[in-house]
């Protein structure tokens, strides 16, 4: 017999609109405000945090290229909460 899979996400304990302090990774010591809670994946998105450019290219050759910068999100496990 199989064994039926447990649902691993946990449910966090962070809330949209609370401040965190980034724990591990490049931000280290950053703080910042949650904006989104990815709950399959268990990653968190959070302002002004975790920001990456990207270049792109004109597709026509009159046009100029841009560079868009986006926010990425962060594992729960690398975060924890500010007191307020």
């Amino acid at each position: 017999m199989k064994k039926e899979s447990k649902n691993l996400t946990q449910k966090p304990s962070i809330k949209v609109g609370k401040e965190v302090k980034i724990i591990s990774g490049k931000e280290k010591g950053k703080v910042g405000r949650v904006e989104k809670i990815l709950r399959k994946t268990n990653q968190i998105l959070i302002q002004g945090i975790n920001i990456k450019t990207k270049n792109i290219k004109p597709k026509v050759k009159e046009e100029k290229g841009e560079v868009q910068r986006k926010e990425f999100p962060i594992h729960i496990s690398n975060v924890s909460c500010c007191k307020e």
